[in-house]
């Protein structure tokens, strides 16, 4: 008995303990994160993977963006690129405009040079590294003919990316007044590109995703440029320690992008990103009181997400929800099919989550799957149905950078298989047999009310 009762006090001890441990470390994150005082006007944390948002301050809050507004830029001559338009090698001769800007000491200038062939690499070096203005020009003219014309190509590909708060008026993020007689037509001679920090994290994310070499330049501290060493202005990359000793402080392992910005209608800004073990991170802060102070604020949003958050595979690859595994088959040579996600549920969570708190649902096509659940052959192998919604049941949630509508996760959800369609023959025989079917469904149900 004595020992049963010594086994008891054990037990109950190191459950207490354990306990005490998970409400600290859960009142600790709880603290840092309402804690976290960032000396922004706006700012936002996002997971890079699946755009997650971590963490917001006046995020929906349109302003000035200064030269972030480059990675829009940057998005259309790589998507112009990825789709044979140009080529990194294509040639380009500047215009007396972009000459004027690059060579105007108040803006940042490689100083470029008329009647030169630059390389659109060249062009797009000068402009991600040293955020050239006039190189930027350049590589608008030569896509879209003038920067009138690219102005409405910024906006038209911010609305398919999903941007909620935007106007794009210039492709360098400088003030129109501060082209003079040059400012873009179509657009006012005072206007600015407003942007909301939502929205430039957006930017971020999709041009990562889809275009992740564009970090390949972005990480580039110094680059020569015809007898010129460009500094890249992002003094949170690993710059050498000789050329640039002002600048160790501010080394932030694993950065390797974005893009600074400053005006004086923007202030500070800087959307920085950073990846360690194998989880990347992107930040935004807007309006920050001096050069050294974005960099500072964006250390504090990249320690709380790193220091915060973990990635948890909350779902498989081939994950099937309870009693929603298959889906029935009309005309083909299998009556059902099972389905399954497409890939895993990977998040970033906080530490000491619980991941049953997450919870699927299956969201199917219309066009694809009938009311009734079911599916038309033929189709194939991985045909998509429709996508499984993962969303989060306790707690503040801050949602999706993509979602203005809900906080889910979609995961696509595929056929495990392909089915063929029947032939008629045997499409006859089914319904002959449905036919016969019913007539004896309704004769045996008559039978049994005699009785």
């Amino acid at each position: 008995m004595k020992k049963q009762t010594q086994k008891r006090l054990i037990i109950s001890f190191i459950t207490v303990f354990l306990l005490s441990l998970f409400v600290t470390q859960f009142n600790t994150v709880q603290a840092e994160s309402s804690a976290l005082d960032i000396n922004a006007e706006s700012a936002i944390l996002i997971d890079a993977n699946t755009g997650k948002i971590l963490y917001e301050k006046n995020a929906d809050f349109a302003a000035p963006i200064a030269s972030m507004t480059k990675m829009m830029t940057e998005y259309l001559v790589l998507e112009a690129i990825d789709e044979g338009r140009i080529s990194w090698d294509t040639k380009h001769q500047i215009s007396q405009y972009s000459w004027t800007i690059s060579a105007n000491k108040n803006f940042s200038g490689v100083g470029l040079r008329l009647d030169h062939d630059y390389t659109v690499r060249e062009l797009y070096e000068a402009m991600a590294i040293y955020s050239d203005n006039g190189t930027t020009i350049a590589l608008a003219e030569l896509l879209a003919g003038s920067e009138g014309e690219f102005v409405k190509m910024m906006n038209k590909k911010a609305e398919e990316l999903g941007l909620q708060d935007y106007k794009f008026v210039n492709s360098t993020g400088l003030s129109n007044k501060s082209l003079g007689e040059n400012y873009p037509e179509g657009t006012s001679p005072d206007g600015d590109n407003i942007v909301s920090a939502r929205s430039v994290a957006t930017l971020a994310y999709s041009l990562i995703r889809d275009y992740p070499e564009a970090l390949e330049i972005s990480s580039i501290p110094t680059k020569e440029f015809y007898g010129e060493t460009l500094l890249n202005w992002n003094w949170m990359l690993k710059h050498d320690p000789v050329e640039s000793p002002n600048l160790v402080p501010y080394y932030y392992e694993g950065m390797d992008g974005l893009k600074t910005g400053v005006t004086p209608e923007a202030g500070y800004c800087f959307t920085g990103t950073a990846e360690r073990n194998g989880m990347r991170l992107i930040s935004v802060v807007m309006k920050t009181a001096s050069e050294p102070e974005r960099f500072k604020e964006t250390r504090k949003l990249l320690d709380y997400g790193f220091n915060n958050f973990e990635q948890v595979e909350i779902y498989p690859e081939g994950y099937q929800l309870k009693g929603n595994k298959k889906l029935d088959v009309v005309k083909g040579k299998e009556k059902e099919v099972e389905i399954k996600t497409n890939a895993p549920v990977k998040l970033l969570v906080k530490r000491g989550t619980d991941k049953s708190e997450y919870k699927a649902s299956y969201v199917y096509d219309e066009k694809v799957v009938s009311k009734d659940k079911e599916l038309t052959a033929p189709f194939k192998k991985g045909t998509k149905v429709g996508y499984m919604s993962v969303s989060y049941e306790s707690g503040e949630d801050l949602g999706y950078i993509q979602s203005s509508k809900d906080n889910s996760l979609k995961i696509d959800l595929v056929t495990e298989s392909g089915v063929e369609k029947t032939n008629w023959f045997v499409l006859m025989m089914r319904g002959i047999g449905g036919f016969f079917g019913d007539i004896w469904s309704s004769v045996a149900d008559t039978v049994k009310g005699w009785f």
